[in-house]
């Protein structure tokens, strides 16, 4: 029988240089920017949806009487199919960087997709401005001399955007880390407010139910408009997909986990701040909660409250500033906005952007504090509602489009279906419940992009 020879066993002399060449190339790779998980993106859905609204919104539906709950009814149905929404849009096109942006480009071309990106890259930096106002309104409380001087408030303002934008061009984890503590303290005040208001409620506060005298169906077609402005970013984990472990996993839960925490809390809330201060009182409230907490704890809570609303609106400030770099970075990247938008710092961070955006954020911030153009501002972050809800819109006729597509087409398609076709339905009625005013300024704003995207695409193709 002839000998069969072997190869010999090299193992042991191979093994140590093979575990040193791993060593040397796992030295020599720069390392991966640390990602978010389910926790911190679920704070930023929370963080960014609740913000300096809610503690003024049972004010402000207290105005319809009893119905106004049902408006609250009325936006959280709608909230919970829009993240169903962005779950399944999340599943679909799996580290989407832009988020609505992203999904309108692969369903509905580039040009939708500007229209989305700029639409709502206004709305985040009008809103942050009125963030910071509302934020400054609260710190009155502590510091009087911000309500007299415009000088102090306005330094005060600049103060707190620039640091949360050195925050956020640290590096997205930094920011997380913001958005988790903020968010835990946010809480405390309202779920005290809330769920120990419970026992504190006269039900003969919720009338008159119809306050206004409108018909039902106005009444909350115009409460659930005004309620759904408190849902507004929860499409959050959705834009830096890119910064989020497992996106596919991550972002659906964080989105519904977060909009079913917020929307028992609104509920709970507005349900409890309602049954203990009568309607004709509560309607001309300034502070709905810190009033609630001073009949069941006394004047010194007030305080607790106020203290609230500050690291409230400094939360969802944060949250929203770590945004505004994102959205136009996703379209830089497709050469929809201009290429500074896509530069990234060490910390891998759209650093330009966020600056940009902050630039624009205090000339807005300090226009509220010159006479004669406050009215002007306040006008301008109304249209924040309206060119989120466009994006809602798009984004949900890009996930009916997609499916429709063969390789999207899957068993549960028709019922994916339903949820693009509610979730566009519901848009629309908000939408138009805006009012007449409010829909042709949004509009005139959002058209007035399209010669920037001419421009873009000139600079694409020069023939």
């Amino acid at each position: 029988m002839q000998d069969v020879w072997q190869y010999p066993d090299l193992s042991e002399e191979i093994l140590p240089l093979n575990a040193n060449f791993q060593f040397q190339k796992t030295m020599s790779e720069p390392k991966e920017p640390a990602k978010i998980g389910l926790w911190t993106s679920t704070s930023l859905v929370i963080g960014n949806m609740v913000g300096s609204g809610v503690f003024l919104l049972p004010a402000g539906i207290a105005a319809f009487g009893g119905i106004g709950l049902f408006g609250w009814i009325g936006s959280s149905i709608g909230a919970i199919i829009l993240a169903l929404l962005f779950g399944r849009l999340s599943k679909l096109l799996k580290n989407s960087l832009g988020g609505p942006y992203a999904y309108t480009r692969e369903g509905l071309g580039d040009f939708a997709a500007f229209l989305v990106a700029w639409g709502y890259w206004i709305s985040i930096w009008c809103t942050n401005a009125a963030i910071t106002v509302a934020m400054i309104s609260y710190l009155t409380v502590f510091f009087p001399i911000l309500e007299t001087d415009p000088v102090v408030a306005i330094v005060t303002g600049l103060g707190i955007i620039w640091f949360l934008t050195w925050i956020n061009t640290r590096g997205v984890k930094n920011a997380g880390y913001v958005q988790v503590i903020t968010t835990i303290l946010k809480l405390i005040p309202l779920i005290a407010v809330s769920f120990a208001g419970l026992f504190y409620i006269d039900f003969d506060n919720y009338s008159p139910f119809n306050l206004k005298g409108e018909s039902y169906f106005a009444a909350i077609s115009t409460t659930v408009t005004l309620t759904l402005f408190a849902f507004l970013g929860l499409e959050s984990a959705t834009i830096p997909s890119g910064d989020i472990h497992e996106p596919e996993k991550t972002i659906p839960r964080a989105t519904m986990i977060g909009t079913l925490f917020t929307i028992l809390l609104y509920v709970v809330g507005s349900f409890a701040v309602m049954g203990m201060i009568p309607a004709a009182v509560l309607k001309d409230s300034n502070a709905p909660f810190a009033d609630a907490a001073a009949i069941m704890w006394g004047e010194s809570a007030r305080y607790w409250v106020a203290a609230g609303a500050v690291i409230s609106t400094f939360g969802a400030l944060n949250g929203w500033i770590l945004l505004q770099g994102q959205m136009p970075m996703a379209a830089a990247r497709d050469k929809l906005f201009p290429g500074i938008f896509k530069r990234e710092n060490s910390k891998r961070t759209p650093a330009a952007g966020i600056v940009i955006s902050s630039i624009l954020i205090s000339l807005l911030m300090m226009m509220n504090y010159r006479e004669g153009l406050t009215d002007t501002f306040n006008f301008m972050v109304l249209l924040t509602t309206l060119t989120v809800l466009v994006p809602y819109l798009f984004s949900a006729t890009a996930y009916g489009v997609l499916l429709l597509q063969d390789k999207y087409w899957k068993r549960n398609s028709i019922s994916n279906l339903l949820i693009a076709g509610l979730a566009f339905v519901f848009s629309l009625w908000a939408i138009l419940g805006s009012g007449q005013e409010t829909v042709y300024w949004g509009f005139i704003a959002i058209l007035a992009g399209i010669p920037f995207y001419v421009w873009m695409k000139r600079k694409q193709d020069p023939n």
